[in-house]
């Protein structure tokens, strides 16, 4: 599929990180790409930076994910492209303990559920919605082609650690998904395929120590660093591009395999 400036995108959680990076990627070969977020202020800036269109958007929401693809339909058309980067790593153990008693206590169930939704479920919502719009479009060629989706999962998926059982079910689902999800659309030409990122430079590790996030790269086997966005971004246009690549998931992670903790 020719990423060209025929083609609209919607791109999740791209008000920063993994997502900006890719809306960034997606600006530059001319696709028009609408920006799904809940921070208004990057994302504003972000469109304007790009020449895209900004929609709040809370994937856990369903009246909002219909009018985020509502808003970007009526500015670029129907999208051909989507890109799910929204998500959040929460951190707690199965049992952990009380701060003030040091007593045994169960895992914070509401945050268990959100990262669920927000993770799994909202990444679902946005295919399903996306999916059935693409499936309106003329084929691209004589194969079928409508559209391809990128998912976001985590190595956490495969090799999740102490604290992050939470976490790693959300992006796990997102990893059995897609090959289901691949099959299911097969007859409408849209293919699906998953990045598994690892340790990345992103907004969340800026705000850790540098001794920390210097510990974090040390542990990468090659090259010794964290990934950089425009990496995720790239794998993410090449997922697009590669018209017999589908219903597979691919680490991205300097082939690192994360210890217990």
């Amino acid at each position: 599929m020719k990423l060209d400036n025929s083609m609209a995108a919607v791109v999740t959680g791209a008000a920063s990180g993994l997502g900006a990076a890719t809306a960034r990627a997606l600006a530059a070969q001319g696709v028009k790409v609408a920006i799904f977020d809940l921070n208004a202020e990057a994302g504003e800036a972000l469109a304007a930076e790009i020449g895209g269109v900004f929609c709040a958007v809370n994937v856990t929401d369903e009246d909002s994910v219909i009018a985020g693809f509502a808003k970007a339909r009526a500015a670029h058309g129907q999208e051909r492209v989507l890109v799910n980067c929204a998500g959040i790593a929460p951190a707690a153990k199965t049992v952990g303990k009380n701060r003030e008693t040091g007593e045994p206590r169960s895992h914070d169930m509401a945050l268990f559920e959100k990262a669920i939704a927000i993770n799994l479920v909202g990444t679902f919502r946005c295919i399903s919605k996306s999916a059935a719009g693409m499936a309106t479009l003329e084929p691209l060629d004589a194969a079928g082609s409508r559209g391809a989706i990128v998912n976001t999962a985590s190595v956490a998926a495969q090799d999740g650690q102490i604290g992050q059982a939470a976490y790693a079910a959300s992006k796990g689902g997102v990893l059995a998904m897609t090959l289901p999800v691949a099959r299911d659309l097969m007859s409408e030409g849209i293919r699906v395929n998953t990045i598994l990122p690892g340790i990345f430079e992103t907004p969340m590790m800026a705000g850790m120590p540098q001794g920390v996030q210097d510990a974090l790269a040390a542990m990468v086997p090659f090259p010794k660093r964290l990934g950089k966005a425009e990496e995720y971004a790239k794998l993410a246009l090449f997922m697009l591009e590669h018209d017999y690549l589908n219903g597979e998931s691919i680490r991205l992670d300097g082939a690192i395999r994360m210890g217990p903790k």
